[in-house]
């Protein structure tokens, strides 16, 4: 824990990815707030959450992504989760993040589906 965030957005298309580095803990909100305002997270057809190798998530984090699936929810944006490991694909999978967006195993796979 105690990583810092920072969120590289790259446009592919008409899809967008959110390349999360750092914990995503409560603190991380305003970086996942300033990132979604970027037009290219807000304006594109599909988001794709790639969360980096050995991420830490704790349930803060996890109303963090809640909220953001709430705005792509209104939206009617399509979104996709990537970089996860099997504890948290179970975790997202048992609180309902997997209702609100599809957990992908590769970046690849999630944009082409989006």
């Amino acid at each position: 824990m105690g990583n810092e965030n920072q969120i590289v957005i790259e446009r592919h298309g008409t899809v967008t990815l959110l390349d999360i580095k750092g914990d995503v803990t409560s603190a991380s909100e305003s970086f996942f707030s300033q990132a979604y305002a970027n037009p290219d997270a807000s304006g594109a057809r599909g988001l794709v959450l790639d969360f980096g190798e050995g991420a830490y998530i704790n349930s803060g984090g996890i109303a963090v992504l809640i909220q953001l699936l709430a705005k792509t929810n209104k939206t009617k944006q399509k979104v996709g989760i990537t970089g996860l490991s099997e504890h948290f694909k179970k975790i997202f999978k048992m609180v309902g993040i997997a209702r609100l967006a599809t957990i992908y195993d590769s970046v690849s796979e999630a944009i082409s589906a989006l």
